[in-house]
């Protein structure tokens, strides 16, 4: 699905983060809805043809989302984000790992700290999104693994939510 939303995705590797700024064609709270409640998140978070499943998710600061992204020949890897600092609407924060189904963290894969922020346009909602790593090496490593295609992938599937949610 091709758009004229704004897109922007950096990589700056003096602060080991990636920074992207995306809009969506919907409004602030179908757009928070979406990257807060799992029955949604499953739908467009994981890159097709993989597919997210959420396990269990308590989205409050100190709660935790334990999720993994199913693939194709029905291999599982499992993630997990323990949410930080949540401000209703307006911005939330997150450290997420790869973990095991009980969500013990894989401490040989980098962590990421989300801070995801939400601004309300006329039409559009627009999401800046900062993934902060500890290391150079974390961030290059998640490049690596396809970090910006699979998430480019996600960004799509989130407007084809929006848009059907518009039927």
């Amino acid at each position: 699905m091709r758009s004229n939303l704004l897109f922007d995705f950096t990589v700056n590797k003096e602060n080991n983060t990636v920074n992207v700024k995306r809009e969506f064609g919907a409004e602030l709270s179908l757009v928070w809805d979406a990257w807060t409640k799992p029955e949604i998140l499953d739908q467009w978070w994981a890159p097709k043809p993989w597919k997210a499943v959420t396990k269990s998710m308590d989205f409050r600061e100190g709660g935790m989302w334990l999720y993994y992204m199913q693939g194709p020949e029905g291999e599982r890897h499992w993630c997990k984000n323990d949410y930080k600092k949540i401000d209703l609407q307006k911005s939330f924060s997150g450290l997420d790992a790869f973990c095991d189904e009980n969500g013990t963290i894989n401490t040989d894969m980098p962590r990421t700290l989300w801070t995801n922020t939400f601004t309300s346009n006329e039409e559009t909602t627009t999401v800046t999104i900062v993934a902060q790593y500890e290391s150079l090496e974390d961030l290059e490593k998640i490049i690596a693994m396809g970090f910006k295609e699979g998430f480019t992938m996600a960004m799509e599937n989130l407007d084809e939510y929006f848009a059907s949610q518009k039927k």
